[in-house]
């Protein structure tokens, strides 16, 4: 049974400035899940025409499903302290589930759709639940307590989904995961009076490190998918161009992710900032981190499968992967800061986008190799101006 004195513990503990190691072995966990959504990206290039577009958006309800995993836990272990023996148990639980549902990617929509929906229902209604009960008289209660009322109600449809199959599961997933990045766009309203009110409060500095730590697993992909479909060939003249241009393409996404202008930050502790005003800042961070996320893994699977088939013509689909990965990233690098902040916005990374968008569609006419030395050399351009136009002191770890 708990007891005042624990909830107390748990409430009032706060999290570290640093992220702990019990936290970099749960995101070793998800470079095995990247490496499967990277899968199935690469998939998606390769199967019949006519099942293109059901496909790839069978990989991005996959993406932003995990990507709510790691997100609420994230949050978690930045509000409350990860070091406590209680919130490593949630976060090792948690790990276990995510491992299992990596391993069930390939078959979720398959055979294996019951083990992964009822994983997934587990791990989201699971960790606000313990948080619910533990907090059960602090200030901070209503905070978990809102976002189980929202998973309980997307877990019905999660199951039903799975029992469906077919269309229908694909339909029921769709809406029950619309419905969450909804609640977490809005800060998890609910009708009920007592949990309207209140929230977390949320230590960005640590926040900080977890997004800066999640990106550099998730920059590694594009090395780890260009140079595994490097070294089973060997290098050639072709295959060394596309591997210097994946090296770009890492530099320009380091330095425009860290060096960009405008960054982040909480409100000071006097401004007055609610617990709520501080969960829709870090939401908004999420959100923006899920494009950047999303576009590195594009151009991971982009490069790799330039070296697999760098014969002309390419493949019209590959062309969007290889582009709209690195527009992506921009996008949500350039939403990373809201404009409250106060900072002069900077429209270098739109011009990247744009110049990307215009590049593409020639790109159908040459060399698979062309459209990988172009994107990159987009983003190095996008890097260096960024670098001469906002001159500011030397920073390598960006707060939120």
């Amino acid at each position: 049974m708990l007891t005042r004195a624990g909830i107390r513990g748990l409430g009032d503990s706060t999290s570290p400035r640093e992220a702990t190691v019990l936290e970099l072995l749960f995101d070793i966990v998800y470079v095995f899940a990247l490496a499967r959504l990277a899968g199935r990206v690469a998939d998606d290039l390769t199967i019949v025409r006519h099942t293109l577009l059901s496909e790839a958006g069978q990989t991005l309800l996959f993406f932003t499903a995990m990507w709510m995993i790691w997100s609420l836990n994230a949050l978690m272990a930045s509000t409350f302290d990860p070091r406590r023996t209680d919130l490593q148990v949630v976060l090792l639980a948690t790990m276990f589930g995510t491992l299992i549902l990596a391993v069930s990617l390939p078959q979720a929509f398959g055979e294996r759709g019951v083990v992964f929906a009822c994983t997934y229902v587990v791990i989201q209604i699971g960790r606000p639940l313990y948080l619910t009960l533990a907090l059960r008289g602090h200030p901070m209660w209503p905070g978990p307590a809102r976002v189980l009322c929202w998973h309980l109600a997307t877990g019905v449809l999660w199951v039903g989904g799975a029992i469906s199959g077919g269309t229908g599961r694909g339909v029921f997933w769709t809406v029950a995961l619309a419905i969450e990045v909804l609640g977490a766009a809005t800060n998890w309203p609910t009708p009920i009076r007592a949990i309207r009110r209140g929230g977390v409060r949320i230590a960005f500095p640590h926040l900080a490190e977890r997004y800066n730590q999640f990106f550099m697993i998730a920059l590694a992909e594009v090395m780890v998918e260009t140079g595994f479909a490097v070294s089973f060939p060997g290098l050639s003249i072709e295959r060394t161009a596309i591997l210097v241009a994946a090296f770009l393409a890492v530099v320009a996404y380091w330095r425009i992710y860290f060096y960009h202008s405008g960054q982040i930050r909480a409100a000071p502790a006097n401004s007055g900032s609610s617990a709520g005003e501080e969960l829709q800042l870090s939401q908004w961070a999420s959100l923006s981190l899920l494009l950047i996320v999303g576009g590195i893994i594009c151009t991971a699977v982009g490069f790799g499968q330039v070296v697999e088939d760098p014969d002309p013509p390419i493949d019209w689909a590959l062309v969007v992967i290889i582009f709209g990965g690195p527009a992506l990233f921009l996008i949500g690098r350039a939403f990373l800061a809201p404009p409250s902040n106060g900072r002069r916005r900077s429209y270098v990374l739109f011009v990247g986008v744009l110049a990307l968008g215009l590049a593409a569609p020639p790109m159908v006419l040459m060399r698979p190799l062309a459209a990988v030395v172009t994107a990159a050399l987009i983003l190095v351009a996008v890097a260096v101006y960024d670098r001469l136009t906002y001159r500011r002191a030397p920073e390598t770890n960006p707060a939120l």
